[in-house]
């Protein structure tokens, strides 16, 4: 398979709207980005359709018609007869107008190789010996089988698509002639490159219309018709059925629809069909709802296929139909490279993902997948990381912190905006002695705190951090935090128990006033005995001063 659906990493940003959009879940999670499993994918680009960041990328092949163009050879548009529907007002021959203009050759409805195959299938119906015939117009529907539905293969008309028997009819009426088909669909560019030498490129609405923008070339409002022109209903659902006439052997039904599809194969499997001519869409509404049809101008399949039908005859066109043998067409089984696990293996993946019992499977789609099994088959086969599963990421953080609050030796107190108590954890009770978290869970804070510091924070929007208080009521003291979470509009209150501490301090502060008073005293006493000593040491000193005085002077006299 071509890879005509590409992706941009830097877009993706693992919402995993593609996988649960998918229908055979082709899709591989690594990286936190998504890749396309080329092998299992049958482009019925949903995936482009619903990624809101443009992930998806289809390839572009106007410069490789540009060359064509330029090379001189003559290039031929086929155009899917959806065209109706996403030009507004705009028919065949303004079409080839416009397309003459930007270089082309000429330019066709596809609808007359939805003739030709059309032809074939009543051919097929009314000669051949067969018990259900799919219609092969479909190339996601092919692929569908030939990748998913293996059983069915053999029930696949074996014709050409319009696409390819109309570019076929082409170049035998233009030797040498390069031929591009322009259409809704991204499987197109898939089967032009997987069938070489029939369909040398393929252009989307949007492509097409883009290189009209850039060559200044604008669509007239003319609506001509063509009264040969049943194969026009080609493009929306039942509209095989509408050209066919019918074989009274084969009951008639058109479905459209991946899903719708997959379960009828099922059915035809199992053997519960038989007797009936299947015409399989993989787009709801079939080629008008197509991907790539420029949907903001088209929302509506009723609409387009009101527009399709007003655009519609009531003949066939003349076509010169070729012998079957050059429109067969050989579809064959494409197996998928990534093996099925065992038990073993699933049931392991089961586990890692959270999932130990029936009851753990919650089955809710959240990954992509259909189910808790389906998800861990996709791991074990490296498509699908344990990460996507929501629940289990859920339940990963919700128990990572419950660790934390209930393990931290801080209290921690949650309120919402009316002041009620919505979480508390067991440091918290321990505190405030309180039994159970019940018995205050939904209660207003004021029942177990002074709730002046939650209403503060509330009400100016700042922050309470490390505050030391009292709690009279439960002879604590705490240093409290109180934050306000704007997100959540929680308030979070934090509760370190400084009780310890505070009666550590207390004693140390006595300890040292005991100390000093202690001092004090002795000091006050020495002072008071130094003083004596001086006094009695002064009186001595001068009896002796004295008495020297006196013998002094005595032996002065003599």
């Amino acid at each position: 398979m071509s890879d005509c659906l590409t992706l941009k990493k830097s877009n993706c940003k693992n919402c995993y709207k593609c996988i649960r959009h998918c229908p055979v879940k082709a899709i591989r999670f690594s990286g936190n980005q998504a890749h396309i499993i080329n092998n299992e994918c049958i482009l019925c680009g949903q995936c482009f359709v619903v990624c809101p960041q443009n992930a998806k990328q289809i390839v572009d092949e106007t410069e490789k018609v540009k060359v064509f163009i330029q090379s001189g050879d003559p290039v031929v548009v086929s155009i899917a007869p959806s065209f109706i529907a996403n030009y507004d007002g705009v028919g065949i021959g303004a079409m080839r107008k416009a397309l003459k203009k930007m270089g082309f050759t000429d330019a066709e409805e596809t609808a007359i190789g939805a003739t030709i195959v059309k032809n074939e299938y009543e051919r097929m119906l009314d000669e051949e010996d067969r018990d259900v015939v799919i219609s092969s117009c479909c190339h996601s529907v092919n692929l569908l089988i030939q990748k998913h539905f293996p059983a069915c293969l053999e029930y696949l008309a074996d014709v050409m698509s319009p696409m390819q028997a109309h570019c076929l009819d082409i170049k035998k009426r233009y030797p040498g002639a390069k031929t591009v088909f322009v259409g809704p669909c991204v499987a197109k560019k898939d089967e032009a490159g997987y069938y070489e030498g029939i369909v040398d490129a393929v252009l989307t609405f949007e492509e097409l219309s883009e290189w009209m923008k850039e060559e200044r070339i604008e669509l007239e409002n003319e609506i001509d018709s063509d009264e040969n022109s049943r194969a026009r209903f080609f493009p929306t659902t039942g509209g095989v059925l509408k050209t066919m006439k019918e074989n009274s052997k084969y009951t008639y039904v058109a479905i459209d629809g991946v899903e719708t599809c997959m379960a009828v194969l099922k059915d035809i499997e199992k053997g519960k069909i038989h007797n009936c001519f299947v015409e399989m869409s993989a787009c709801t509404g079939s080629c008008v709802g197509g991907p790539v049809i420029e949907k903001y101008h088209h929302d509506s399949n009723i609409k387009d296929y009101i527009e399709v039908a007003s655009y519609a005859g009531d003949k066939d066109f003349v076509v010169s139909q070729p012998n079957p043998a050059e429109i067969k067409k050989y579809m064959t089984y494409i197996k998928p490279e990534l093996p099925v696990p065992s038990e073993t293996e699933i049931n392991s993946a089961l586990r890692q993902m959270g999932k130990f019992r029936a009851s753990d499977e919650l089955n809710c789609g959240s990954c992509g997948y259909n189910t808790c099994r389906e998800k861990a088959i996709a791991i074990c086969q490296g498509k699908a990381e344990i990460s996507m599963c929501l629940p289990f990421l859920k339940d990963k953080a919700e128990s990572f912190s419950d660790t934390i609050v209930k393990n931290t030796p801080n209290g921690l107190i949650v309120l919402n905006e009316n002041l009620e108590v919505q979480q508390i954890n067991e440091a918290a009770r321990k505190i405030m002695n309180i039994r159970s978290a019940s018995d205050v869970l939904g209660d207003q804070v004021i029942r177990i705190l002074d709730p002046t510091v939650f209403m503060n924070v509330l009400t100016t929007g700042r922050d309470v951090r490390d505050q030391r208080v009292y709690l009279a009521e439960y002879k604590r003291y705490v240093e409290q935090t109180v934050v306000y979470d704007r997100d959540t509009r929680l308030l979070v209150g934090i509760m370190r128990d400084v009780t310890d501490e505070e009666y550590e301090r207390e004693r140390k502060e006595n300890i040292s006033r005991k100390t000093i008073e202690v001092a004090d005293k002795v000091v006050d006493k020495q002072m008071r005995i130094v003083q004596e000593i001086a006094s009695l040491l002064g009186e001595t000193a001068a009896e002796t001063k004295i008495a020297l005085a006196k013998l002094k002077e005595s032996i002065t006299d003599e």
